[in-house]
């Protein structure tokens, strides 16, 4: 049984917190988080700044909600991309081009995420749930690569799932400070390195 769309009142503010989300992410990646305004970002979704505050009080409360979106997104296509972890290389690779396209946004969730570090920064908890379903996904992944034979002799998945988030965390923070970096290359070989098989000659 299908579930029934959501209609009224509802439906029509879930449709404009979208909108408003999209014009946010917009705003910030032309601006940068600095300098975009949140009357800017009203004018793009088509309402007035009070209509904008009435939804998001705060441009940190809609910085949180593009983050968030961007991770959804992710998510979802990561699942559909990768069955197999001998899949998540490749699709590891498709999301840094992607992020390259966006380098604002790729500073700004770089920058948030540092800050968030604080136990009193509005977006800590998100990013401490956020981290550990990444670790939690990585290490069930990299169980199945030792069960096979497959994960580096004497690496922990555990400890596989962590280097794995700071080689991606690191290699984006490198190419915003020198854009002509490559960090495929560089993801592509330590990937190589933790699926070393164990069974080759």
């Amino acid at each position: 049984m299908t579930q029934p769309k959501a209609r009224g009142p509802y439906a029509k503010t879930a449709a404009r917190r979208a909108e408003i989300i999209r014009a946010a992410r917009d705003s910030f990646a032309e601006h940068g988080f600095a300098k975009a305004s949140l009357r800017d970002i009203a004018e793009r979704a088509g309402i007035t700044h009070a209509g904008l505050l009435h939804h998001f009080p705060t441009k940190d409360d809609l910085l949180s909600e593009v983050l968030a979106e961007r991770d959804s997104q992710e998510w979802q296509y990561g699942h559909s991309q990768v069955s197999d972890m001998d899949e998540l290389a490749p699709y590891l690779a498709d999301v840094l081009r992607h992020h390259q396209k966006a380098p604002e946004l790729m500073r700004l969730w770089i920058e948030l995420a540092a800050a968030a570090s604080r136990p009193d920064h509005p977006a800590h908890e998100y990013f401490v749930r956020r981290y550990a379903l990444s670790r939690d996904n990585f290490t069930e992944g990299m169980r199945l690569q030792e069960e096979r034979g497959q994960l580096h002799p004497g690496l922990a998945p555990e400890h596989a799932a962590v280097l794995l988030q700071a080689v991606l965390n690191g290699l984006q923070l490198q190419w915003l400070l020198d854009d002509d970096l490559d960090i495929v290359g560089p993801m592509r070989a330590f990937m190589q390195l933790t699926f070393q098989r164990t069974d080759t000659p």
